[in-house]
Formats: C-alpha cells, sequence, structure tokens
C-alpha cells in the first residue's frame, strides 16, 4: 500500500514539474523576444534602453514562474556561450560588464512575477501590479548591485557610491514602471484571452 502511494507521488510529481512541448516552444520564443530586445535600444549615457524588461514581464504573466525562468537562463546561457543577444554583445566577458546584473535580474523578475501572478487570480490592474512592482525590483537590486561592484572593484573607481548607481538608473526605472503600468492595465483584458488560447491549444 505504501509502495503505492510513493509510486503516485512520484508520478504527480513528475507530471507537474515537467513542460510541455507547447511550453517549451513558448520558452524558446520569449529567449528569442528578449535577444531581439537587446537590440530595440535608445542610448541613454549609462545604459542602454531596451524592450528586455517589458518581455522579462510578459514571459512571467503568461509563462508562468519556472517557464518564464527556464526561457531567461536560457537567454543568459545563450549570451554566456558567445551569441550576441546581450545589449553589449555575448561571451564570458560579458560577466564583467556593468550590465550583467540585470541579466540576472531578469531571471528573479521572471520568478517573482510569474510567482505572484499564478496566486493572485482574476488578472486585473491591481493584481497585475501585485506581482510586476516587486519584480521590477527583484531585476533591479542585482542589477545595481552587480554594478556597483564593477565600477568599484573591477574599473577601481572607489569613489562611485550606492546613490549614485542609484540615481543613475533613476530614469530607467521610472520608465519601467510607467512600462509595468501600462503592462498591467492592458494585461486586465489580454491576459485571459491568451491564456485561455494557450490552455485551449495545449488541450
Amino acid at each position: 500500500m505504501r509502495t503505492d502511494i510513493k509510486t503516485d507521488m512520484k508520478s504527480n510529481t513528475k507530471s507537474t514539474t515537467r513542460l510541455t512541448v507547447r511550453q517549451l516552444m513558448l520558452v524558446s520564443l520569449f529567449a528569442a523576444l528578449m535577444a531581439a530586445g537587446a537590440y530595440i535600444r535608445i542610448p541613454f549615457p549609462l545604459l542602454p534602453v531596451t524592450l528586455q524588461t517589458f518581455f522579462c514581464a510578459l514571459s512571467g504573466l503568461i509563462l508562468g514562474a519556472k517557464p518564464a525562468v527556464l526561457s531567461m537562463t536560457v537567454y543568459m546561457c545563450l549570451g554566456l556561450a558567445g551569441l550576441p543577444v546581450f545589449a553589449s554583445g555575448g561571451g564570458l566577458a560579458s560577466v564583467f560588464e556593468k550590465s550583467f546584473g540585470f541579466i540576472i535580474g531578469f531571471i528573479a523578475g521572471a520568478y517573482v512575477i510569474g510567482r505572484i501572478s499564478a496566486r493572485s487570480g482574476k488578472p486585473t490592474p491591481a493584481n497585475n501590479l501585485k506581482a510586476l512592482l516587486p519584480g521590477l525590483l527583484a531585476i533591479y537590486i542585482p542589477g545595481i548591485a552587480h554594478m556597483l561592484l564593477i565600477i568599484r572593484i573591477y574599473l577601481g573607481n572607489k569613489q562611485a557610491g550606492l546613490l549614485m548607481v542609484i540615481s543613475g538608473n533613476l530614469p530607467y526605472l521610472i520608465k519601467d514602471a510607467v512600462l509595468f503600468a501600462i503592462i498591467a492595465f492592458a494585461g486586465a483584458s489580454l491576459l485571459p484571452v491568451v491564456r485561455k488560447a494557450m490552455s485551449s491549444r495545449a488541450g
């Protein structure tokens, strides 16, 4: 009897953790969108403005936590492997770029947005914001922390401080906050349609 219960538990665990073919296709799609988003850029002094935070947010809302994290991780691994998918190019040397912390932040942000969104129920503007704003912080915290370390240790600018890095990123943070607010309100009507279409096709 106990053996049967353990077998059932194992099979249930496998079924909940295994991704479907459609989910894997969407993971690949969002990894490709992240790569494309790196090249849609507006020049700014500290970092180029790209659409990557937009695609990261969509991956969390549409795919959910696990597939979204996988998508962002695939994107990061492709860049580290040498493909020019980052805003700064690609390769292992990208770790020493000021912007690399945001690549790590995309993984954290996708997880936070997907996790909170799944628990929030109906995708109202308020529920979407509850997922998106913590996700935005999850993107920026490792991004700013890594940038500060690179500037102070790798580039040798010992006078650079946290307030300087935060103030330098403030325009981008404001831009992304506005963008996330737009996603929250637009997603209230679009997300149910997208999720219904995904579930019906999966079935």
